[in-house]
């Protein structure tokens, strides 16, 4: 889970990173064909599965590109000769064109502060495209540019309104880069180094269609701001002294509640797991409390003592969990305490109401587990990858085949058991999926497939 200090700007996200290789399996005979039966046909028991191949796009060409699969879309975006330029394709069959929209790259230096790359995110009738700090947003119709914002604008549940915050700092505060010298800094929105904290945190709520303020909120020092869990438009605020959930529509302050010291120590920060925000009290380089609320009535849950961040954490995606890879344990959402040992290096990840291991080298699934005890409900052993990062989303998984190929099979939710789907005719790579199409990079583009059961 992410870890921010309250006494510190939030810095923006590192560029992510590739995803590991995939791990080659030695595959019989018998599984081969039964594989290739599958992709012809459908699955020999249950309902048939569809898998079907819709064709292929050109992939993005550029100093910078991203490809991203959005419902039934898919947008290409690049950076070249100083612009960004994105593309929107319609999954029919083949790929359908439907527009390209461009506009300046930014410009970056040396001592620019590590961004997030670009971005493509689908919210009602608009489409936020994201370069670095800055958002276009553009008509998810026709392509026409909306509006535009310098700082990130995260999109609340219905798709009507976003979040801006912007960090205001005391005059003369802005760090020298030049003179390097050492000390604690602070980052605003768009990245800008100072060398004192801000002096308020201000935060909107605009319209994600023109643009427009509707409403506005204001709290002392650095805050943390999270979309409420659930289908409420609402925000999360938590402050140094007290935390508050904002409705999304309005700006009005539903609940709030005061956040008193535990010994000496306040608020350092906060995260959301397993349908919780999590407090931290207490530096992160020392041992605290950590305390969890529940995101609708901001009533106190449960308080458990947590020890410093260590040096290499585990991961441990919208989950609760406690200590080293080495003596992982996974804890209750109900009472905070431990319900079950983890196996020893695994990553781990909420999926479905299921818990997904994986291996923290290769990034291969290794099983799917209860929540409430570990116990394996699906074994995943010989898959190289799970293709899907949405943890509400159907887990696809994929095999390697040989010459460059692979196969694909899904995990629907409450089956306990992989069903196959199909193959691909061709080597793939990069591939991903969401609820209805898997993609992969291929030796004619981007090649997306069809899938439903």
């Amino acid at each position: 889970m992410a870890l921010i200090e309250l006494d510190l700007a939030a810095q923006p996200d590192p560029t992510l990173g590739s995803l590991p290789p995939a791990h080659r399996y030695r595959i019989s005979g018998l599984l081969l064909a039964a594989v290739l039966l599958l992709a012809l046909g459908g699955a020999s028991t249950g309902a048939p599965t569809l898998w079907r191949h819709l064709g292929a796009m050109p992939p993005p060409v550029g100093a910078e590109t991203q490809s991203r699969l959005l419902g039934d879309r898919v947008y290409t975006i690049a950076s070249a000769g100083g612009e960004m330029a994105t593309t929107a394709w319609q999954l029919d069959s083949p790929p359908r064109r439907l527009w390209t929209v461009r506009f300046p790259a930014r410009v970056t230096g040396p001592d620019d502060v590590g961004f997030r790359g670009v971005e493509a995110r689908q919210a009602g009738d608009v489409v936020l495209l994201t370069d670095g700090p800055a958002v276009t947003v553009v008509d998810a119709a026709t392509g026409t540019v909306r509006w535009r914002s310098p700082v990130g604008v995260t999109p609340l549940a219905g798709g009507r309104i976003g979040i801006t915050q912007t960090q205001v700092f005391r005059p003369g505060t802005v760090y020298d880069q030049a003179s390097g010298d050492p000390g604690l800094l602070y980052f605003s929105s768009t990245g800008e180094p100072h060398i004192e904290p801000p002096v308020r945190t201000e935060i909107r709520g605009v319209d994600l269609r023109t643009g427009a303020t509707v409403w506005t909120d204001a709290a002392g020092g650095a805050v943390n701001v999270f979309k409420a869990p659930g289908d409420a438009a609402a925000v999360l605020v938590l402050a140094s002294d007290r935390l508050e959930r904002i409705d999304g529509d309005t700006g009005a302050v539903a609940t709030s509640r005061r956040l008193p010291k535990i010994g000496d120590s306040g608020p350092a920060g906060g995260s959301i797991a397993d349908g919780l925000l999590l407090v931290r009290y207490g530096d992160y380089a020392f041992d605290g409390q950590e305390v969890a609320y529940d995101p609708g009535t901001l009533a106190k849950r449960w308080q458990r003592s947590v020890p410093e961040v260590l040096l290499d954490p585990p991961n441990c995606d919208y989950l609760l969990c406690a200590g080293p890879r080495t003596a992982l344990d996974v804890l209750d959402p109900a009472t905070g305490r431990a319900a079950w040992r983890a196996p020893a290096e695994a990553d781990l990840g909420e999926h479905g109401g299921y818990v997904l291991e994986t291996d923290p080298d290769v990034g291969a699934p290794r099983r799917l587990v209860d929540r409430a005890t570990g116990a394996t409900r699906v074994d995943l052993a010989g898959w190289d990858g799970a293709l899907t990062t949405d943890p509400d989303l159907p887990l696809v998984l994929r095999r390697s085949l040989g010459a460059g190929k692979s196969a694909f099979g899904v995990v629907l939710a409450g089956k306990d058991r992989v069903q196959m789907l199909g193959a691909s005719t061709g080597p793939v790579s990069a591939c991903t999926s969401d609820r209805h199409y898997v993609m992969c990079r291929g030796n004619e583009g981007l090649e997306v497939w069809a899938y439903s059961s």
